[in-house]
């Protein structure tokens, strides 16, 4: 039994979804205790626990402590089976993480699986449904993988409501990827979601990006989303380049004006285009397991997070891999190279 403490790093749920995860895969129990250690709620909230009941439905698991508020949990998987499953979250919890911990398992299932994730899909602590379809997804099948994520229904913070569907392929063996450049610059846009508030809210947005990346209107776009989805708002820049997209996204508060939300997004877009990495650093945290599962692999990233250590140290408990972290400097900034090897 693998003994994991979820104080461990940044402390958040990270540890126990690629614990979850690797669990799955490996067939090897564990437990964990602290269970989000390091945040302000400590223990499973409601995207957490579900995210443990999906493995477990997905994996025909035994789970000890799996209720809301637990800060211990012992979970031992059998096989992995395909099939259509359903999950809530019952919250505006992420349906995205809850995907993130099932699609790499699910890859190594004996048949093809379909999954419907309800809950929240614009969630201000996770990543968007856009950044599955648009980053994470892509990389995956450039990694040999057959996965497909289908944005039903948007679900914004704090009403939830959202829809996410996956279809996963069973993958033999992940090829490994040498991400080392992002490529040429294929486009750019950014898209201003709207449910339920004004729509002058996302055209100020709008307008601060097209000051601040010189865009054109063009490139500027307004989704306006039916009102039930809402209320919600959130600030979508993405970057297509030859190997890699890009999705970095903001969201709109109460009492938060229009203009500052869009400079968070510049801003962030601006660092990752100034880094000449090929990744920035919510794509290099998720890209870290699936290289781990294909043997070995390397990137390029804009930064690493304390997430991104983190998850190296808890995937190196369950595979035999290591990571090593170079820093570069440059005259725009700085940028690290992850490796990940095969422990011989």
């Amino acid at each position: 039994m693998i003994e994991l403490d979820g104080a461990t790093g940044e402390g958040g749920g990270q540890v126990l979804r690629s614990a979850l995860t690797l669990s799955m895969i490996t067939g090897q129990p564990f437990r964990i205790v602290n269970i989000r250690a390091g945040r302000a709620k400590p223990g499973l909230l409601r995207q957490h626990l579900v995210a443990v009941q999906a493995a477990a439905a997905v994996s025909g698991a035994t789970v000890a402590g799996a209720e809301l508020g637990s800060t211990s949990l012992t979970f031992s998987p059998r096989a992995i089976k395909g099939g259509d499953y359903q999950f809530a979250i019952g919250s505006a919890g992420s349906c995205t993480l809850v995907l993130q911990t099932l699609i790499p398992a699910l890859l190594f299932a004996d048949a093809p699986s379909s999954v419907r994730v309800s809950g929240g899909t614009h969630n201000p602590m996770a990543p968007p449904a856009q950044f599955l379809q648009r980053s994470y997804v892509p990389l995956l099948a450039a990694m040999g993988a057959n996965v497909d994520v289908a944005l039903l229904r948007a679900g914004f913070f704090p009403a939830g409501g959202g829809v996410v569907v996956a279809t996963v392929t069973p993958c033999v063996q992940l090829k490994q990827l040498s991400l080392m450049e992002r490529g040429e610059r294929r486009g750019g846009y950014a898209e201003a979601l709207v449910a339920g508030i004004p729509g002058a809210v996302g055209q100020r947005e709008l307008e601060c990006v097209g000051t601040g990346m010189g865009w054109g209107e063009e490139q500027l776009l307004m989704r306006g989303l039916p009102a039930e989805q809402g209320p919600g708002n959130a600030l979508l820049i993405t970057l297509e380049y030859e190997h890699v997209t890009e999705v970095v996204v903001a969201f709109g508060e109460k009492a938060v004006r229009s203009e500052i939300v869009a400079k968070h997004a510049v801003n962030e877009a601006r660092r990752y285009i100034a880094s000449g990495a090929a990744v920035g650093e919510h794509l290099a945290d998720q890209l870290m397991l699936p290289m781990a599962l294909a043997g070995g692999g390397s990137f390029t990233a804009e930064s690493v997070s304390q997430h991104a250590l983190t998850n190296a140290e808890v995937i190196s408990v369950f595979l035999p891999v290591t990571f090593s972290f170079e820093k570069e400097s440059l005259a725009s900034g700085e940028r690290h190279t992850i490796r990940v090897a095969t422990v011989s």
